[in-house]
């Protein structure tokens, strides 16, 4: 499975942005899809995941009720969108993708797409 995400940019605070995950290759409905991002000096963190079958969802406390995942199937292409942005959003942003764990942690991811920038203005 190979994952490329998009949709990133420079945006004001307040802002919105939609990002894509593209996923080329099998997706199974026990696979979990997830979103992280990586701010300058910091490590990957959680954002947020979705159950790829039957579409639940869990968020970082950090980003609840301003973010949202979704998925198209039909298209195989994972979303976040992103409402009420903040300066401290300002990350490049990764999907990744785990086999089996609901998880929050890296390690438990097997695949990664490229990252896309988020930057956020105040």
């Amino acid at each position: 499975v190979q994952l490329q995400a998009s949709g990133g940019g420079l945006v004001q605070a307040g802002g919105s942005l939609r990002l894509s995950c593209a996923i080329s290759g099998r997706i199974y409905s026990s696979h979990v899809m997830g979103w992280f991002r990586q701010g300058p000096g910091k490590e990957r963190e959680f954002v947020g995941l979705i159950r790829w079958g039957v579409g639940t969802t869990s968020y970082a406390n950090s980003v609840k009720g301003r973010f949202t995942i979704s998925r198209g199937k039909a298209e195989n292409t994972l979303y976040l969108q992103m409402n009420s942005l903040k300066s401290e959003d300002t990350a490049v942003y990764y999907c990744g993708l785990s086999r089996s764990e609901w998880s929050t942690r890296v390690s438990d991811y097997n695949s990664w797409g490229q990252g896309t920038q988020v930057t956020v203005s105040s």
